[in-house]
């Protein structure tokens, strides 16, 4: 009898400890961005900078910044202005383990301006021919991907007058 209580309050202990019971905090996914940055991100100037950020998010709703844990692949996707493949990293840029991106030699341009026009265009279309795509991973989980324009060079295109695509880290466009 002894024997068959000690089973039932050792099937009790382990069936407490293994419910379901409570708020389980499990990684439901993981999101990368550029930390501060808003609209189309640009990693702009010759040794120019952007900060990645890994969050962690939780099935609690509790969101984790992860980004010095995280594994990072990154993509070179078709080409520059003059239609020439896009180097691998760590030619063109290159990611550290803290999540920071800079522009390395050689410089690249991945934008094109479609305002082409010669009778009073002053503003420039920027648009991308390429970019370098990131996913970030951590503990199994890999993120949304986010795509990196680099304006490093100055442009190929006459029209141009060497300039590269916006001159900041961001542009609406």
């Amino acid at each position: 009898m002894k024997r068959t209580r000690i089973f039932a309050a050792l099937f009790a202990v382990v069936a407490l400890m293994t419910s379901s019971c409570g708020v389980g905090d499990k990684l439901a996914s993981v999101s990368i961005s550029a930390s501060g940055q808003s609209g189309t991100v640009n990693l702009a100037g010759l040794g120019g900078t952007l900060q990645l950020q890994v969050m962690a998010n939780y099935t609690s709703g509790k969101s984790v910044d992860e980004t010095n844990f995280s594994t990072y692949t990154i993509t070179p996707e078709c080409c520059d202005d003059a239609g020439n493949q896009l180097p691998t990293p760590p030619e063109g840029l290159e990611l550290n383990a803290t999540g920071m991106l800079t522009a390395t030699a050689p410089g690249i341009c991945t934008w094109t301006n479609e305002n082409t026009t010669t009778t009073g265009a002053s503003e420039p279309s920027w648009f991308m021919t390429g970019d370098y795509t990131i996913i970030a991973t951590y503990r199994g989980f890999s993120s949304n991907p986010i795509y990196i324009p680099v304006a490093s060079a100055a442009n190929n295109q006459p029209i141009n007058n060497g300039v590269c695509g916006p001159s900041s880290s961001t542009t609406s466009n």
